[in-house]
């Protein structure tokens, strides 16, 4: 075990980070178990303790007798500085052992831009950042979560990728691990036998062939016991599987600092930009007693006086009046409050938020995505103008001053007009809240507009889209600047140059690998946080690899190209995201599932053994 002297710790900015013994962490005796896991967070540790699938996971895998699984977090470079200094490895938070130590070593990958962060705390740990040149006594290296639908770009850092939702499939492996183990198999016969399991993906089993314009000639796996195809794993009823009891109580402050619980996975709506919401197909719900249940245990093993009720979309919750009433009602006395994070402006219900309210106020923010109902139809966002300003004068004369918009530029089809919609629609927003009578709105209105930059993402309709180039990107943030005149409005933007990369890392194959090897080698860490990132170093990485970034971002695909994902299997047919990009070209909508499918594939799908969406047997 390694000792944090008080000394290092004193001379870092936040030591909480890296001390461990939380409220509700697990602690085992580690020569009792036969599997030790860490569970690595490729980010700073108040942003990986906000996350909830990683407490899920975290919880999930201590359930096994035979596993005790640990927590990691990237440390900050001031701690960073001190542990190489000091030869400490990066070490878990549970019983301070370097990652080198453990059977598994395993990454969620939820941003293209902290790729370079696990290299770092591989490195850190003296574990070989590429699979390839790993040994018989190294740990394997498995990698899920979102970005995991393109694995590609880190073919030889992972030695296993976990497709879809890991629960079951965690589980899985693990036993066949264990039985590898009793058969004295080495990692590479283990390997061989993980690719048995629904959505496990072992990169080094294939083999691609490349044409000469560069794009991909074939995707096919070396042996034949291997499958073609990753179908993505599932969990059919989420009512059913293990959710933590109790979740980990940090010492100091973190991002998402209240119980958080899960009410259904999944989303009918079909935005175009979305992966999420094609990649979590079919909605699954949870029942509102079970969630009254998970609610009320968490809240006396945690001490937290707020729960958030998390979806892709919570207001379709098909209970949320009565679930958010009874929670209200039920723990009143305690002054418990209520959040609802990600709040559709079609199905804002000042009633419910009222109540919500009751315990706190906080400001509104909506998400209109686009500027103009031309965007807005070709994006498939399913609102109107006239739904943000009945939901915004609803808001106005219940008492809110405060309202943030967020919007994206970029998008697919987008033209200037639509742009300075953007602005047009902030100016409408104020409009609204001076038509309220001065008596009944609250004073000190502020409008924020935020905007982010599209990338575009597989398995969605707009994966064969280009990015817009950055000299464009910013010339429609200038635009947009200049358009707004209201004092009362404010303007946030991103960078293009991270937004770039991020398109270069999501679109990319196997020759983005080299290129983030050289990166961190060239000492590119944390390039999700402004003071970090260095759009030079990387350009230099792509030069040196011979990789032009501009192929993987700013390039229309064709449909007859194989993609570098292609292999996966997610439910959702290539033929309905083909359908919906022809579709938005016309800036056609797509009617919500909940009003009659739509025909994506999922209710047929191999993952998907329910053979109908669980959400018709709710909605219709």
């Amino acid at each position: 075990m390694n000792k944090i002297s008080d000394d290092i710790l004193h001379k870092v900015e936040k030591p909480i980070r890296y001390t461990g013994g939380e409220l509700n962490s697990f602690y085992k005796d580690k020569n009792e178990v036969d599997i030790r896991f860490a569970f690595c967070f490729p980010d700073v540790y108040e942003v990986g303790m906000s996350h909830l699938g990683t407490k899920i996971l975290y919880y999930i895998l201590n359930q096994r007798k035979d596993t005790f699984c640990e927590r990691a977090f990237a440390p900050w470079p001031d701690m960073e500085k001190l542990m190489r200094e000091n030869n400490i490895p990066m070490y878990t938070l549970e019983t301070k052992d370097s990652l080198k130590e453990f059977d598994f070593v395993g990454f969620t990958l939820q941003y293209e831009m902290s790729y370079t962060n696990i290299l770092n705390m591989l490195n850190m740990a003296d574990i070989p950042v590429r699979a390839s040149q790993r040994v018989e006594d190294d740990p394997i290296v498995i990698c899920g979560g979102p970005c995991a639908y393109n694995p590609e770009p880190l073919y030889d850092i992972a030695e296993i990728f976990t497709i879809g939702e890991s629960e079951i499939q965690i589980n899985e492996l693990l036993d066949m691990y264990q039985e590898c183990k009793k058969k004295g198999l080495s990692k590479k016969e283990f390997l061989r036998e993980a690719v048995k399991i629904r959505g496990v993906y072992v990169p080094s089993l294939y083999e691609v062939a490349y044409k000469e314009d560069g794009t991909i000639k074939e995707f096919k796996p070396k042996y034949e016991d291997v499958p073609a195809k990753v179908t993505k794993a599932i969990v059919q009823n989420i009512d059913e599987i293990d959710f933590p009891d109790k979740l980990l109580v940090p010492y100091g402050e973190i991002v998402h600092d209240r119980v958080t619980v899960e009410t259904f996975r999944g989303c009918t709506r079909g935005c175009r930009f979305c992966q999420a919401g094609m990649v979590y197909r079919p909605v699954r719900e949870k029942t509102t007693d079970k969630i009254m249940e998970q609610v009320d245990k968490l809240l006396k093993t945690t001490g937290y006086e707020e729960v958030s009720l998390v979806s892709l979309s919570i207001c379709d919750y098909s209970d949320i009046q009565n679930l958010v009433k009874s929670l209200i009602e039920k723990y009143k006395d305690k002054k418990v409050g209520v959040s609802l994070p990600s709040i559709r402006i079609d199905s804002f219900s000042v009633d419910l938020i009222n109540e919500i309210q009751k315990v706190r106020k906080t400001g509104l923010t909506f998400a209109p995505e686009a500027g103009s109902q031309r965007m807005r139809d070709i994006i498939n966002k399913g609102v109107t103008e006239n739904d943000l300003m009945e939901s915004v004068s609803n808001a106005f004369k219940s008492g809110w001053s405060t309202i943030k918009l967020y919007f994206m530029i970029g998008l697919p089809y987008e033209t200037e007009e639509d742009v300075v919609g953007i602005a047009d629609l902030g100016e409408k927003v104020v409009a609204e809240y001076f038509k309220v009578p001065k008596e009944e709105r609250k004073k000190g209105l502020k409008v924020t507009l935020s905007t982010s930059i599209f990338v575009p993402k597989p398995f969605t309709p707009f994966q064969w889209a280009p990015q817009d180039t950055m000299e464009v990107v910013k010339n429609k943030i200038r635009l947009l600047r200049n358009s707004i005149k209201s004092r009362q409005i404010s303007y946030n933007w991103h960078e293009s140059p991270v937004s770039y990369t991020e398109a270069v890392f999501a679109r990319g194959d196997r020759k983005l690998c080299d290129v983030l090897v050289r990166a961190f080698e060239k000492g590119a860490k944390f390039d999700g946080w402004g003071e970090y990132f260095s759009f030079e170093l990387w350009k230099e990485a792509m030069a040196e690899c011979g990789v032009d970034g501009d192929f993987y971002a700013y390039r229309e695909r064709s449909y007859e190209e194989i993609l570098p994902w292609d292999f996966i299997d997610i439910g959702v047919t290539k033929e309905f995201l083909i359908k919906e990009n022809e579709l938005a070209k016309r800036a056609d909508v797509t009617r919500d599932c909940r009003i009659g499918c739509t025909n994506c594939g999922i209710n047929t799908a191999e993952c998907f053994k329910e053979g109908d969406c669980f959400e018709n047997a709710i909605f219709n």
